[in-house]
């Protein structure tokens, strides 16, 4: 019988642009196909350290087996690691369909003043799309209408915290410093709670939500302040002790 053949994993080159290495690695990864097998191939817990998860990242590209939009994060996530020029946050989608509740997650992309994403999707526009768009905002209003094709109402958006590119980090992925309930609120609203948080993770003054800081603000994503994050580890540790 046939082997299958094993796509190569794409190689950077220095003669390549971000926005063709980007699309090396979308390209790679719709070699590998999407998975509608109903079975998942690779475990993955998403409160594993990063170093775990790019062991399974290593094995998916030595396995090149299909995968899906959980699985793309994390191969993207590797993939663009040692690219210090690109900033790499989850953004997580709860969707609304024919009475049922549907959850997907893409790997949101920051470079040189742009967002666009990498991922894997059933649906060609609800995965990558080209690092074009000029705020966070326009890149999550552009899946909402591509959601909203599908007769898919967007319920909520989750925007993590920029991936370190420390592959042999025991941090976890911060998935969800941001969660906008956005049914609920109307698009300026929305526009400027996305630009303030995009602001504060461009300024690097966002800490993880296992750090403890407040439900309240985090959900709002008011910005913190530097002398507020000076201040953090005696408020943690106090609060580490009340519990």
């Amino acid at each position: 019988c046939v082997q299958p053949s094993v796509p190569p994993v794409p190689n950077y080159k220095l003669s390549m642009s971000i926005p063709e290495w980007l699309q090396a690695i979308q390209t790679y990864m719709k070699m590998l196909q999407y998975n509608h097998t109903g079975t998942q191939f690779f475990e993955i817990r998403k409160t594993r350290p990063l170093s775990g998860l790019m062991e399974t990242a290593k094995e998916m590209t030595r396995e090149s087996l299909p995968i899906k939009c959980l699985e793309a994060v994390i191969l993207g996530i590797y993939l663009t690691n040692g690219q210090p020029s690109v900033e790499r946050f989850p953004i997580s989608f709860k969707t609304h369909f024919s009475g049922n509740y549907f959850h997907h997650v893409v790997l949101g992309i920051y470079c040189n003043g742009r967002y666009g994403s990498l991922g894997m999707s059933r649906r060609s526009d609800l995965m990558d799309k080209p690092l074009t768009y000029r705020t966070l905002s326009d890149l999550i209003f552009d899946f909402e209408d591509s959601y909203k094709k599908y007769l898919h109402s967007v319920k909520k958006v989750k925007i993590g915290l920029y991936v370190p590119h420390e592959p042999h980090s025991f941090q976890p992925i911060e998935w969800k410093q941001l969660v906008l309930n956005i049914s609920k609120m109307m698009h300026t609203e929305v526009r400027k709670e996305l630009e303030k948080f995009a602001r504060d993770m461009r300024m690097k003054i966002l800490k993880p939500s296992s750090a403890h800081s407040p439900m309240k603000e985090r959900s709002r994503g008011k910005s913190l302040s530097p002398r507020r994050r000076q201040a953090s580890p005696q408020r943690r540790a106090y609060r580490r002790d009340k519990s």
